[in-house]
């Protein structure tokens, strides 16, 4: 299934939760435009998401660039915050360093790298203490199964 190429990249504010998740919400709409699997649509907007309110919640500011081209859907989120000084423990399920005003409003609970890392065919962490911090998804798009194929009753 080949989609239809766009490039967008959505700025991202530290501390603006009000803002967060409007990079999910565009994605969503616009996979859904060209018809996209909604189970990879789906994937698309929780790996945003949780990329967006990782910037929110850990850094100054940031975005989130999203490139549809083909078959593939890649979103890089780069941000200009702290830095993690050990990824294998910030990949550690319900590892988080979130501050009290985020867990006060319900994030931080320490699954988005989990989160993403699930919803996405490629995962890549790269981060530098004092620098920021660099995730890179890809998704694939293929085609669904056909009702025949899915294994339900005929």
């Amino acid at each position: 299934m080949a989609l239809r190429h766009f490039s967008r990249s959505y700025p991202v504010l530290g501390g603006a939760y009000y803002l967060a998740g409007r990079a999910a919400s565009d994605l969503k709409r616009r996979l859904a435009e060209q018809e996209c699997p909604a189970e990879l649509t789906r994937r698309v907007a929780i790996a945003a998401y949780e990329a967006e309110m990782n910037i929110c919640i850990h850094a100054i500011a940031g975005e989130v660039e999203a490139v549809v081209e083909g078959e593939e859907i890649r979103l890089v989120a780069n941000d200009r915050g702290p830095g993690i000084p050990d990824l294998a423990r910030a990949l550690a399920p319900g590892f988080s360093t979130a501050p009290e005003k985020a867990r006060a409003l319900g994030f931080g609970a320490g699954l988005g790298f989990t989160n993403m890392q699930r919803c996405a065919d490629e995962f890549t962490l790269c981060s530098q203490v004092g620098r920021g911090t660099r995730v890179e998804l890809v998704f694939v798009a293929r085609p669904e199964p056909a009702e025949s194929e899915k294994g339900g009753r005929q």
